[in-house]
């Protein structure tokens, strides 16, 4: 490990650096007012051609992200200084600074090539460097400034290789917030490394309890937003896998200056599904599995004229009196043609109809000219038609003359048909019998009404899913109604994707936006026109051209529509069919397969970052591995990363849950704690029944000795509210439930809840309930276990289970 000490104290010192923090400060204060004097100029233009407006918009989105980022480097602006073996300095900062009058950088954007051997030069690969220096500052103060030689003098470790030790250790030993901090200053080596990796491709990230695997997700987002400027027009979706888990991460992104982010957990990816419902974890399961994609899908033929029990015959319907009856040939024909059209269900609905209404209107266009010849031939015998036709003719022509040779023309053969069927194909699509007939034989659906008759149906459910068994099939069942839980959600994106919509329709149709501006755009023509003076009052007023005159109102809405001013991240939340230039998932080891279909439609390009730790998969079909996980969607078009080093969790923490991952994986690598000095876990056994009190106690204490840190008490999920309540009494500041506030000093969560977090202390309740919840409770324990990093206390009822008996048990009061 590179030696790290201080470096020179003197005033001397740190004036040099100060005044050049504040010259960094005064060119972002310069610098801020110049681009916010500019957009307040752009933002109060108006008018101007349709270009000039769209090239304004790009303006102001470029200056808003400019000013953005200014104003996130506000707080730790610059954070290190690079000096090579020529002598040339290099200041390291959160944005890049260039002078004025000479464009030298004054300061380098910390994502900048020349940046990367703040993080990764070491005294055994210095790539050119001397010297590494850390400012530390308090506002724009530099309180503190800590160096590290990187020629070799000092003595190196060779197990472990940390950059930026001084820095590092502070930020670990600082008391955590309930909100995680961008790590700019204290990127170490390996997470830099993945940081930087190109973003084409799949990217798996496998990272232990403590690695910073999230730190390096975010990171990389905004690392790949520096870089690729095309991903400002389609942005980055950062998915994690919980409300809880995106509050606590919600302020980095931020804090680096990148709005071009959408966070968003799996079950907010389909707009207007709030995913509140409680089910049961097999539902959950059930519903996560790849075969889903084709039940759903057998669902939707099932609904296509193919299930009615009345299809063992003919269809009957009564139109104008007449009964007209549509063979299964007959229907099967216009379901092949609608199939043929490779549209979805909604969309090829339409070519069904049509066949089925030309058809119709044949028939009754024969039924109506068979019953004039039929008339006709009842009146022939008592009719002289050829001595009628004489009379006729004669009458004309002592209207109009003889020389006009006027007379009734003989009626072309076909032609009363012809006239028919164009009245009937005008007339069936509004026909209500008919009507009925087709949302009968091919109904438009809804996803939602496609879900709620599916598990609401034992039928439907039975005929769409033989491969599943009845068992399987009742624990799908439910009454239509009730909302949606979270495992619903890429079922419905599922089955929006299998039913379509005439997009055409939908953007133009009545009551969408677009139809609305049309509308009103007509009304502004309709004005114009008719203010223009009479033309018998002004005969040169049909010479004056207006609006109206030069273009369509579509074409007068589309120019006169306001710029859309709303950032990438806000446009995508409310667009499912929005696709994003880059997608990173974090916790992706809980992802099911019908999420990942769901994800993959975010972004057909397959251009991903995944990170999780496979030990902690909670899932019950969850994978156990990598290759399970990636493979079927992916084959072996996927590289994986490690990330080794636990910085987070101290060794003597981590030792509690050496039984607990050994049961898990044997095998598996595990992250290397390389801190040192924490306090020991202590192990308490008491009552069952005075469990919740001697809860409250445990935690009162943790809560008077973590100061102005964080203490979380993770508990089984079926006794959550049961144990919170009880150390609320003791705590009314406790927080807790799905809407829980992470920066309350205390706050009780599930194990699955806490997935991501981390604590000053952690107060861990009943183990041996949690491992045995579920089928993968061995890894929800190793979760809760790992959420420390000062302290950790495990409270059990009744006896500490074998999977602690490595460790020494404490006494209440210890």
């Amino acid at each position: 490990m590179p030696h790290s000490r201080p470096a020179p104290s003197g005033p001397s010192e740190l004036q040099r650096e100060q005044r050049y923090v504040d010259l960094l400060y005064r060119r972002v204060d310069d610098s801020r007012e110049e681009v916010a004097r500019r957009l307040g100029g752009a933002l109060r233009e108006e008018g101007g051609t349709a270009q000039a407006r769209v090239e304004r918009g790009v303006e102001v989105d470029r200056l808003t992200r400019r000013l953005t980022a200014l104003d996130a480097a506000e707080k730790g602006l610059c954070f290190g200084r690079l000096e090579t073996t020529d002598g040339e300095r290099r200041y390291i900062g959160r944005i890049g600074i260039r002078d004025p009058d000479t464009e030298d950088p004054l300061l380098i954007d910390w994502r900048a090539p020349a940046a990367r051997p703040f993080y990764t030069a070491t005294a055994a690969a210095p790539q050119g460097m001397l010297l590494r220096r850390h400012l530390h500052a308090r506002g724009r103060t530099v309180v503190r400034i800590d160096d590290e030689r990187l020629d070799g003098t000092g003595p190196l470790r060779a197990d472990v290789q940390l950059s930026g030790e001084a820095a590092l250790l502070t930020a670990l030993e600082a008391d955590r917030t309930g909100r995680m901090r961008d790590a700019v200053a204290t990127l170490q080596a390996e997470q830099d490394r993945i940081i930087r990796s190109p973003g084409a491709g799949v990217l798996v990230v496998q990272g232990g309890p403590g690695t910073g695997k999230t730190v390096v997700a975010l990171h990389r987002a905004a690392y790949l937003l520096y870089t690729n400027q095309r991903l400002f027009e389609r942005g980055v979706l950062v998915v994690g896998p919980n409300p809880v888990f995106l509050g606590y991460i919600s302020q980095v992104l931020p804090s680096l200056g990148e709005t071009n982010v959408l966070l968003s957990s799996l079950d907010e990816l389909f707009p207007g599904a709030a995913a509140s419902r409680v089910e049961s974890e097999r539902a959950g399961e059930i519903k996560g599995r790849a075969v889903m994609a084709d039940i759903l899908a057998t669902a939707v033929r099932h609904r296509q004229a193919q299930v009615d029990s009345s299809l063992d015959g003919p269809v009957a319907v009564e139109i104008g009196g007449e009964d007209l009856h549509l063979e299964p040939e007959l229907l099967a024909d216009a379901v092949a043609q609608a199939h043929a059209t490779g549209a979805p269900h909604n969309v090829a609905r339409p070519v069904f109809c049509r066949v089925l209404i030309e058809e119709l209107a044949r028939r009754l266009a024969n039924v109506i000219t068979e019953l004039e010849d039929q008339f006709e031939e009842d009146i022939a015998d008592r009719v002289d038609a050829a001595a009628l036709d004489r009379a006729v003719n004669d009458d004309l022509a002592g209207l109009f003359g003889p020389d006009d040779q006027l007379t009734v023309p003989p009626t072309p053969p076909g032609s009363e048909i012809k006239a028919a069927e164009e009245h009937w194909l005008d007339t069936l699509p509004h026909h209500p019998a008919m009507r009925r007939l087709l949302e009968r034989l091919w109904p438009t659906l809804t996803p939602r009404r496609l879900l709620d008759d599916l598990f609401a149906d034992p039928d439907r459910l039975a005929a769409a899913a033989p491969q599943l068994t009845p068992d399987e099939r009742a624990a799908l069942r439910r009454p239509p109604g009730g909302g949606w839980a979270p495992a619903d959600v890429p079922l419905l994106d599922e089955a929006e994707e299998l039913l379509g919509f005439d997009r055409v329709s939908r953007r133009d149709g009545p009551g969408s936006e677009r139809a609305a501006e049309i509308e009103y755009a007509q009304g502004v023509l309709d004005i114009a026109r008719g203010s223009r003076a009479g033309e018998n009052e002004n005969p040169w007023a049909a010479a004056e051209l207006t609006a109206a005159d030069l273009m369509t109102a579509a074409e007068f809405a589309a120019a006169n529509r306001q710029t859309d001013d709303r950032t990438v991240a806000e446009r995508a939340a409310r667009d499912r069919t929005w696709v994003f230039g880059h997608v990173i998932v974090d916790e992706a080891q809980d992802v099911s397969p019908m999420a990942w279909r769901l994800l993959l439609r975010r972004c057909p390009s397959k251009n991903f970052t995944v990170v999780g730790d496979v030990a902690q998969t909670g899932e019950a079909a969850g994978p156990g591995s990598w290759s399970a996980a990636m493979e079927p969607f992916f084959g072996d078009r996927w590289r994986r990363e490690s990330l080794t080093i636990n910085y987070r969790t101290p060794v003597e923490i981590m030792a509690a849950s050496d039984r607990v991952i050994a049961e898990i994986d044997p095998e598996g690598e595990i992250a290397r704690a390389v801190r040192t000095g924490g306090d020991h876990p202590r192990l308490y056994a008491v009552p069952r029944d005075a469990l919740p009190g001697r809860l409250a106690e445990l935690v009162k204490q943790e809560v008077d000795g973590a100061g102005d840190g964080r203490v979380g008490l993770i508990v089984p999920a079926a006794d959550l509210d049961r144990l919170a309540t009880a150390v609320q009494a003791e705590i009314p500041g406790l927080s807790w439930g799905r809407g829980v506030d992470l920066e309350r000093p205390v706050v009780a969560l599930s194990a699955r809840q806490s997935k991501g977090l981390e604590f000053d202390s952690v107060v861990l309740a009943d183990p041996g309930a949690m491992v045995d919840a579920s089928p993968r409770g061995l890894n929800d324990l190793y979760v809760a276990l790992t959420r420390a990093s000062r302290r950790l206390v495990v409270v059990c009822p009744d006896r500490i289970p074998d999977l602690f008996a490595h460790l020494a048990p404490a006494r209440l009061g210890e």
